[in-house]
């Protein structure tokens, strides 16, 4: 495939332009790029940080569109489902721009190809970083029997807490890139983004928070209880009724990711209805 098939931008709108339709045509797919185009729009191209975001799509026989891809450096370069080929070509069309690549994070086959294109046009060492799953929920079971406490929205008196737990969820998941605390507590507010349970004399215990819908779709994240409050049911009540809200505001598909590495996770969200969708890979390059 010509490499030069992939229109390549720095314009958000023109990339808009070109890729809505194909996102939406499968919203649960490209939860990802919807939502952080979304938020690209929303709170400005710098958001996940200082390099300037690189957007692309790659057209087919018909003069629609098969594929994109997004890279907000440094976060890893996100591509949507390619073949060997294609990802062998866009290997070639960015290390012959120049352009540098820190991680690739795809669905399973899309990250395998390119990280070993990238690895045969560069001369880098591809490791594999993390396995996810995406997963959709199907019929929400909410836990029985029930977490002591109640769920509320987070409100401004609480953004101090969500700093923190940003801070403390970013080490705890192993993230590469830590966005400021205080701009993503804002962002989440905002929109009523983060959700709370808390015990019955109101200490808040847990978090879940919620992507806003676009395409019919919400992705439930992050989801974090501070180590010494795991085990009770905490997230497992909070994810519950996140999704509840998600569906009851008129999502048509409640999505999250999870990290094939942790089974306790894997096992909470299978027990509150959520069923496998597909599998991704995050690969870093090295040398």
């Amino acid at each position: 495939m010509d490499p030069a098939a992939w229109h390549l931008t720095h314009d958000l709108d023109d990339f808009l332009a070109r890729a809505a339709g194909f996102l939406r045509s499968r919203p649960a797919l490209h939860t990802v790029p919807l939502t952080v185009t979304d938020t690209l729009r929303r709170q400005g191209l710098h958001v996940y940080g200082d390099g300037a975001p690189l957007f692309g799509t790659l057209g087919d026989a018909a003069g629609g569109v098969r594929a994109v891809l997004f890279h907000t450096p440094p976060q890893a370069l996100n591509l949507t489902p390619l073949t060997a080929g294609d990802a062998g070509a866009l290997a070639d069309r960015l290390a012959g721009l120049g352009h540098p690549v820190t991680h690739v994070s795809a669905e399973r086959d899309t990250a395998e190809a390119f990280a070993d294109a990238w690895r045969r046009r560069t001369g880098a060492t591809a490791v594999l970083d993390e396995r996810q799953r995406l997963h959709r929920l199907a019929e929400l079971a909410v836990p029985e029997p029930p977490a002591a406490g109640r769920a509320r929205v987070a409100g401004a008196g609480d953004r101090e807490l969500l700093m923190r737990w940003h801070d403390e969820f970013v080490v705890a998941a192993g993230l590469r890139v830590r966005r400021d605390p205080g701009a993503w507590a804002d962002a989440r507010l905002a929109h009523g983004g983060i959700t709370l349970w808390e015990t019955p004399d109101g200490t808040p215990v847990s978090m879940a928070g919620a992507t806003p819908e676009i395409a019919g779709q919400v992705r439930v994240a992050p989801v974090y209880t501070p180590a010494h409050l795991r085990g009770r049911g905490y997230a497992g009540a909070v994810t519950a009724e996140v999704s509840r809200a998600a569906l009851e505001r008129g999502a048509a598909e409640v999505l999250l990711f999870t990290d094939l590495a942790n089974p306790t996770s894997n096992a909470l969200y299978r027990r509150l209805g959520y069923r496998g969708v597909a599998d991704f890979a995050v690969y870093a390059f090295e040398g």
